[in-house]
């Protein structure tokens, strides 16, 4: 049996609002001294937009909701659920054979899980595939993101 949403958006509308919460949550995210209510929304816009994709996104779509959400708990310092979703994001690439950024994005996001839960082996690990999933980026200015996440994770805290 199939329990269908309380909620009833158009496809369109739902993508659109998808869309405008992870726009949020990254705004949130380069907020300077967020307050904990701001925490708060992070959080929720992010699993929000997430749930969303998972309704109407593609596979590429779910794995980087996921990627927003490990990030988001990474940033707040919360190892065990950013390790959850970092996993997740990679388990959908790889389920779904999605290279480019979005497999590198999901290696960085093990990696930065892994700093933030001080798992020197798995952050060692996720950071030699991220960069070598760094080729397969055909856009030069995504894999300059990625490179610059990657680097961000060097050495220093998430």
């Amino acid at each position: 049996m199939t329990v269908r949403p309380p909620i009833t958006l158009e496809p369109s509308e739902r993508r659109q609002l998808a869309a405008d919460l992870f726009n949020h949550t990254w705004e949130l995210l380069e907020l300077a001294g967020r307050t904990p209510d701001q925490d708060d929304e992070m959080i929720h816009a992010a699993h929000a937009s997430r749930y969303h994709w998972g309704e109407v996104g593609s596979p590429a779509n779910r794995a980087r909701g996921e990627w927003q959400c490990s990030r988001v708990y990474a940033v707040l310092g919360r190892a065990e659920p950013a390790l959850h979703h970092a996993r997740r994001c990679l388990a959908i690439c790889e389920e779904h054979d999605l290279g480019d950024w979005d497999l590198a994005a999901a290696w960085e996001a093990v990696a930065r899980a892994a700093r933030v839960a001080e798992d020197e082996t798995t952050h060692r690990d996720a950071m030699s595939r991220g960069r070598d999933a760094l080729d397969a980026i055909a856009d030069p200015e995504d894999r300059r993101l990625i490179e610059a996440d990657l680097d961000s994770l060097e050495g220093a805290a998430a």
